[in-house]
């Protein structure tokens, strides 16, 4: 524990000293969201029947959502650069433990994730964006998109060794930012076609979305909660297990 800590540290410093990365991944949720309220919040809030305000309070849970996958896309590039520039090699020749170098990233990464959902909402809320939760609701939204960070975390961190290059494990996660769009993030199911219609009511991050929705609004939230903990916890042990296995081949080389 006291290595993770540590680790941990690390890689909270390297986001302070490399700043560039971190702001483009706050600005992105920042960016769409004020780019689907103000520029196609009418259109698509009228489609749900209402007008830019409802759809405000509609899209806010997708918007959430992606600004979590963002914020792990950069720890697949933390944990290349890490295994591509030999600092993992000097962490061997070191009396640290060797989960703590995967856990550090974990750590720092979900604290960037949880950083990116706050400047999100606190932007939400600014420009009229008001849920009707209380606080175990709250608590309850707050716990939901803090399990699905950590789910992806660990699966971008395995991605992150699975590639060869920096550049490689920049793109990668990628499809994790599309997927909030080909969900209930944006639009409801109802509205798209039969095939993606089934592939979006069926994907990991729909029941988050309907779960985030659903508490922030106050409105019942049925079975989503079980099948986005599934989900998470799935992710999670999968993401973990293949990382490890990863990392552990990686230091007998």
């Amino acid at each position: 524990m006291r290595d993770s800590v540590v680790m941990v540290r690390r890689n909270l410093k390297h986001l302070m000293r490399y700043p560039s990365m971190t702001l483009v991944l706050l600005a992105m949720p920042v960016i769409f969201l004020l780019l689907f309220v103000y520029v196609f919040g009418g259109v698509l809030g009228a489609g749900i029947g209402g007008g830019r305000g409802t759809y405000l309070d509609y899209v806010v849970p997708g918007v959430l959502l992606m600004a979590i996958a963002g914020s792990v896309q950069g720890t697949a590039v933390s944990v290349a650069m890490d295994m591509t520039q030999g600092i993992v090699a000097r962490f061997r020749t070191m009396a640290i433990s060797r989960a703590a170098v995967l856990t550090g990233h974990v750590g720092g990464s979900c604290v960037q994730a949880m950083l990116s959902v706050v400047v999100t909402l606190g932007l939400a809320v600014a420009i009229g964006f008001r849920p009707s939760a209380d606080l175990p609701r709250w608590l309850g939204v707050l716990g939901m998109l803090a399990l699905l960070a950590f789910s992806l975390t660990w699966l971008t961190v395995a991605l992150g060794m699975v590639t060869k290059s920096v550049e490689g494990a920049s793109n990668l996660p990628m499809p994790l930012i599309l997927l909030p769009f080909l969900g209930s993030g944006f639009v409801p199911t109802g509205s798209m076609p039969a095939g993606l219609r089934w592939f979006a009511e069926y994907q990991p991050f729909t029941p988050v979305m309907e779960t985030v929705r659903g508490l922030l609004r106050g409105t019942p939230v049925g079975s989503n909660p079980l099948l986005a903990l599934g989900w998470c916890v799935l992710i999670s042990l999968a993401g973990y297990l293949w990382a490890r296995r990863l990392f552990e081949r990686n230091l007998i080389r």
